[in-house]
């Protein structure tokens, strides 16, 4: 048998398997690479979160490189989630491959950097307007910045380091900053808070004693400056107890008209600011003029105390408890008609329905001037001519019977003299009866020395 014969069964065989193992190969699919990818919450900022989908054909092996992520790699199909920490711009690859054919795909992308936005304005020397702030900027992570500064100079500025802005107004100024870092904007605002400018200002306040602006004269210089840190105090005349205190006594000894000047400093500005006091010559003569004084029933409501020195009425119920040694007027009617009226001395209240007076002093009372030696001294022409207290001088007002005559309201106008304990001596001029039932009661001018 022809060996060709023999064996073309099988290389027919080999034939057909070779061309079927061809015909096979030509139809596997060539490896694609390629994948999506979702940039979690829209943050381009660091760290980010992507979410990657894989929409490779044709291979069955995966590599993935992450620049700059973690993981660095992944073999997976689908890796999930990859997060980056630092800003830049990096390569996401893939490759994909099959026994026949490899791919891959790359892709360039950027993060941008997190930002970390603060400021810091410092109110430079204090903070009394005009003033000026220098800005610290704090910030971290931006790329531009853009400044305004409500009431500054300049109102705006578009570096990272503005400097020192000047603000010239008292109040609230705000400062905002805001920042963007390629693709996101943050804005933070502070406000700083100015005190007013500087503005001395003072008053010149006699003591209670020295009301009447005569000679000597203690008073107070009352500081109502605006944003002074020190002061400096000078006069024309007079003593200041201590010229740098904020608000210091100042003693005149002699009449005249004197100018006070305050000079007031913040560190920032100094500015002065005068005023004048006239001091009138000394007459030892205080002045009272339409006192109420009312009938024992009107003791409740008006009153029938009054002290010279305290410049007050004092009626019942009142708490003497520490002015009752500074009373020394007590005047007692006996009724509406005034058929009985006379004053007393404080410590002889009782006497006349009152409540004993704590701490009463003894006044030497003359009622009926008309019977008493001193009726030509103390006329009311006298009273009301009197300006200092020589008049009073020349009255001794001793005690005699005249001290303890009563009167009526037959004579208006009525004098009455009085002398205090401590030798200081006054006059009371009765200017009219006023009859209202229960409430009547008397008006009178009082004359008295201010030191014996």
């Amino acid at each position: 048998m022809n060996l060709h014969k023999l064996l073309w069964p099988f290389i027919s065989l080999y034939v057909s398997a070779v061309m079927i193992c061809s015909c096979k190969r030509e139809q596997v699919i060539p490896a694609h690479a390629d994948f999506s990818y979702e940039i979690v919450n829209n943050n381009f900022t660091v760290p980010v979160k992507i979410r990657l989908t894989n929409l490779s054909s044709g291979g069955n092996q995966y590599k993935w490189t992450f620049e700059g992520g973690s993981p660095a790699t992944s073999d997976k199909r689908d890796p999930g989630e990859v997060v980056f920490n630092q800003a830049g711009s990096y390569h996401i690859k893939l490759e994909t491959w099959n026994a026949d054919s490899r791919e891959e795909k790359t892709v360039l992308l950027a993060w941008d950097s997190s930002v970390t936005i603060d400021f810091m304005p410092e109110v430079l020397v204090n903070e009394f307007a005009p003033a000026q702030v220098k800005i610290h900027n704090k910030t971290v992570g931006a790329s531009s910045w853009r400044w305004t500064f409500a009431g500054g100079s300049p109102a705006t500025a578009s570096s990272q380091d503005p400097g020192t802005i000047s603000f010239a107004a008292a109040g609230d100024h705000v400062i905002t900053l805001t920042v963007n870092n390629g693709r996101k904007e943050f804005t933070l605002s502070k406000t700083i808070t100015l005190k007013p400018v500087l503005a001395p200002a003072f008053s010149i306040e006699p003591s209670f004693d020295d009301e009447d602006y005569q000679a000597p004269l203690t008073a107070t210089l009352k500081n109502t400056s605006i944003s002074g840190l020190s002061w400096k105090w000078t006069t024309t005349g007079g003593t200041i107890s201590n010229p740098t205190d904020s608000t210091p006594q100042i003693r005149f000894d002699a009449p005249g008209t004197y100018t006070v000047t305050l000079t007031a400093d913040n560190k920032k500005e100094t500015r002065t600011v005068s005023h004048t006091i006239t001091v009138l010559p000394n007459t030892n003569l205080r002045t009272f003029s339409g006192v109420k004084l009312g009938i024992n029933t009107a003791h409740g409501s008006m009153g029938s105390f009054f002290s010279t020195s305290l410049r007050k009425k004092f009626k019942a119920g009142d708490d003497l408890s520490a002015d009752g040694k500074e009373v020394d007027i007590v005047f007692f009617g006996l009724n509406k008609n005034f058929v009985y009226n006379r004053f007393t001395s404080p410590d002889s209240a009782a006497t006349y329905v009152f409540d004993p007076i704590p701490g009463a002093a003894n006044v030497t009372i003359i009622n009926s001037i008309e019977s008493s030696p001193y009726a030509s001294l103390m006329t009311p022409a006298v009273f009301d001519a009197m300006t200092t207290d020589a008049a009073l001088r020349a009255i001794p007002i001793e005690k005699s019977e005249a001290a303890w005559q009563q009167f009526d309201a037959a004579v208006v106008p009525r004098i009455v003299l009085f002398k205090k304990s401590n030798g200081i001596k006054g006059a009371i001029r009765i200017n009219e009866f006023v009859a209202g039932e229960t409430q009547s009661y008397i008006i009178v001018d009082i004359k008295v020395q201010k030191e014996p």
